[in-house]
């Protein structure tokens, strides 16, 4: 095998270990419906990749060319068969992964990590504002006060409206 196709096979082994490690009953995977059936998909893909890999990591056995004579009414083209089974000898098959495809896929690695970083700083930034509006939760015993604190946006576009006597601005009526 050249360099190519063991770090092909080596990256598949590497995926295959990382796969086993992701908790795939994370509500993550759950959230979305769309997110939640392509995660499905792809769990289904690599079970079918590895029960294919299991069957088809050995290489296969000899024919049986005996019991195809005894099944089929032509036994001289089971012999011509098999004569030219015997004597061919095909180069095996390898696939070379190109430097080219292995850069983008790099490439692609790389941008996904990024929207990882971005992701995880996008989730510790809502978690923080659950925690700030469960700690500043509207009830009846808010004051107009503290809604203007909670809500420094909303105090300065209805001042804004005040001022510029845009009393029925946000109604229905217009």
């Amino acid at each position: 095998p050249t360099s190519s196709t063991m770090a092909f096979s080596g990256a598949i082994r590497r995926t295959a270990q990382r796969l086993n490690k992701v908790e795939w009953s994370s509500p993550v995977f759950k959230g979305d419906n769309e997110l939640s059936s392509m995660v499905s998909g792809f769990r289904a893909w690599t079970a079918q990749a590895d029960a294919m890999a299991e069957k088809y990591s050995a290489a296969p056995g000899p024919i049986d060319f005996a019991s195809a004579k005894k099944s089929v009414r032509d036994v001289a083209l089971v012999e011509s068969l098999e004569k030219m089974y015997s004597s061919s000898s095909p180069p095996a098959l390898t696939y070379e992964w190109s430097k080219e495809d292995q850069d983008a896929k790099s490439q692609l690695i790389e941008d996904a990590k990024a929207g990882l970083a971005f992701t995880q700083e996008m989730i510790e930034d809502t978690e923080r504002e659950i925690a700030y509006l469960r700690t500043h939760r509207t009830t009846r015993e808010v004051s107009t006060s503290d809604m203007k604190e909670v809500y420094p946006d909303i105090a300065e576009e209805v001042e804004k409206e005040i001022e510029n006597r845009e009393w029925f601005k946000d109604t229905l009526n217009k």
